[in-house]
């Protein structure tokens, strides 16, 4: 059985029977769990908890608080998203490019090819890279590393991009990131607890290899790239 056959038994039961199960698990975990926290980089971030996408039970529960910080980091600044992940979560006013997702305020333009004639001080591109070339027929490897070249352009004079990338889904994206030709300045990495969704920052050497569920949709370790123009 395929992940995509596996997705739509999950999804089966009505959407209000879903959300209202999600939102119960939500409600719970946060009870529970509401003091929980996760050092990264030496700041001690809150969990992220949300039904969308299941979010208060895989790597999102790292990722989106993450990506907040740099978003702080850069606050009224000029900032583009590849991918529409966080709008999901919180109001937000920056650029959006996903080449599938069709949504308010979303370019549906691949990451490739986009350029919107501006430079941006942040780009941030959350558990997106490893789908660029990877969920097309016939796959390209190579893709993921030219969308990197693309968007390294798009930045302003001393702009920064971000990266978060769930390990074991896309073996070229985790050939790049590990190799010789890894593009960022910075590569940083999280490992998940076995039987709980708590992280902890590990070196990243201890990350690659670590297997990607695609029965429970999650990551057991997570990949975080940063580069300054």
């Amino acid at each position: 059985m395929n992940e995509q056959t596996l997705r739509k038994i999950l999804d089966s039961p009505p959407r209000p029977v879903t959300d209202r199960l999600q939102s119960a698990a939500v409600a719970l975990t946060k009870t529970y769990r509401s003091r929980w926290t996760f050092e990264f980089e030496g700041r001690q971030y809150q969990y992220f908890y949300h039904p969308y996408n299941l979010a208060w039970r895989n790597e999102r529960a790292v990722e989106v608080p993450i990506a907040m910080g740099f978003l702080e980091a850069h606050d009224g600044e000029s900032v583009l998203e590849i991918g529409n992940v966080l709008p999901h979560y919180f109001e937000t006013d920056h650029d959006v490019v996903d080449k599938y997702e069709i949504a308010p305020g979303v370019t549906n333009v691949d990451a490739v090819e986009f350029d919107s004639g501006k430079k941006y001080d942040l780009i941030i591109c959350i558990s997106t890279l490893e789908h660029i070339g990877w969920d097309e027929t016939p796959r390209d490897p190579a893709r993921p590393q030219a969308a990197l070249e693309n968007l390294r352009r798009l930045l302003a004079p001393g702009g920064e991009l971000v990266i978060t990338v769930p390990v074991g889904l896309n073996p070229a994206v985790d050939r790049l990131l590990s190799g010789p030709d890894n593009p960022f300045g910075r590569t940083m990495a999280l490992k998940r607890a076995r039987w709980t969704n708590m992280w902890k920052q590990v070196p990243v050497a201890e990350a690659w290899g670590t297997p990607y569920s695609r029965l429970s949709f999650r990551a057991g370790a997570v990949i975080v790239g940063s580069l300054e123009q």
